[in-house]
Parts: structure tokens; sequence; C-alpha cells
């Protein structure tokens, strides 16, 4: 029997990605979470053999989440299931632990794939990472036009919080950090990627996300925080 954790604040999601599970096994229960604490916590309480975890998961949000399942499970296996841009965010967290990064606009059958050669002991990562990777292989320098791939794991997360439109103390509870290490952080980005304000940041941010390849970009929140906020 294999046992997989399915988490995912939306539900539709959570339902329409267990009934292609149910589809690819034939023995297999999947429990599910909302939120990363009772992720964590049906972790700690039962053993998987997969979970399948979104980035943006209240609770979460951040490249950490994998170390702290594994904490409590070490062998415990972890496909990312995304919308942010695999260019962007999969060899990153193909570094940070994760087995597989995945979009979620991908087709039921690289879904079923992806979870396949996850639970067969295989890394899974799409045509953007591997073709990075043959890049770092051939000793190429293309990443570097793209100022994006010059932040660090810590300023790509800032960066993503920043332009949904969390302000610096909020963007330090979230990530678990001082105030002031979020400004530095912000101090940091605004240095590399040659912008003055969060408005410069988020055509910034989406000018270079996906280099060109019609991936969805962020968009800045239109709440109280303003272009300034942070």
């Amino acid at each position: 029997m294999v046992n997989i954790l399915m988490a995912d604040d939306h539900a539709i999601v959570r339902f329409g990605t267990i009934a292609l599970i149910k589809e690819l096994l034939d023995e297999v229960t999947v429990a599910q979470a909302a939120n990363f604490d009772e992720a964590l916590r049906l972790v700690g309480e039962r053993t998987f053999d997969l979970v399948v975890l979104d980035i943006n998961i209240p609770g979460g949000n951040s490249f950490q989440m994998i170390d702290v399942l594994r904490l409590r499970q070490s062998g415990l296996k972890i496909l990312i299931f995304t919308a942010y841009d695999e260019h962007l965010y999969g060899f990153r967290y193909l570094q940070a632990g994760a087995d597989g990064f995945l979009m979620k606009n991908s087709s039921e059958q690289e879904i079923k794939y992806a979870i396949r050669s996850v639970l067969n002991n295989e890394k899974y990562f799409g045509p953007s990472v591997k073709a990075y990777l043959l890049d770092k292989i051939h000793q190429k320098k293309q990443e570097v036009s793209n100022p994006l791939l010059t932040l660090s794991n810590r300023e790509t997360e800032v960066v993503r919080l920043l332009i949904q439109g969390h302000g610096i103390a909020e963007i330090a509870r979230l990530l678990h950090l001082q105030i002031s290490t979020v400004s530095t952080y912000k101090v940091r980005i605004f240095q590399k990627l040659n912008v003055r304000n969060i408005v410069e940041l988020v055509e910034r941010f989406n000018l270079y996300n996906g280099m060109g390849q019609g991936k969805p970009s962020f968009q800045q929140s239109t709440g109280p925080l303003g272009e300034t906020e942070g």
C-alpha cells in the first residue's frame, strides 16, 4: 500500500490530484492537508511514501518546509506542485532537497509520470530545469543574463512576498526573520535588480520571470500597502 499526503490549500486542486493518483495507483491511500501545520501534524503521526506539496501553502511558504518535513520523517519523498515558474524556482527547490518540481498546468499524463518517477526513487524536473542543467554541464553563462537568477534563495522568497504586496514587518513574520534582516534583503534585492521602488520591482520581475516563455507573472497587490510599501 502506497501512502501519499496531498498538501494544498485549494480543495479543487486536492480533489483533482487525488483522483489522478487513484487512477495511477491501484493500492493507495491519500491524506489531505490544507495548511502546513496540518501537514506537519499528519507527517508526525503517520508514515508517508510521498508528500505532494504546494509552495504557497498557509503556514509554510519557504524553502525550509522541506527540511522541517524531513525532521519528522527523514526518508520522506517530496514533490513540489506549484503554479510558480519552474525556470526561477525549480532548480532552487531541487537544491533545497525536493525530489521533484511540477507545474500545476502540467498535463494529466505529466502529473502521473512525475508522481510515479518520485515514488520510484527518481528525480523529476521539467524542461526549464533540464535546460539549466545542460547549460551548467556545458559551462555556459546564459543564466547571468537573467538578473533574477543572481538572487539567493532567501532573496527570492522576499521578492515574491514584496511583489504580492506584503510589508517588511509581515515578511519578517512569515519567514521568521528580524525586521532589520528583511530590510537588508530588500536593499540587496533593489541593488541587484537595479530598481528604486516596488513598482519597478514588479515590472523587472515580470520582464525576466520565465525569460519570455509565456509564464504567468505575479501581480502587485492593490490593497492599502501602495506602490512604496515596505
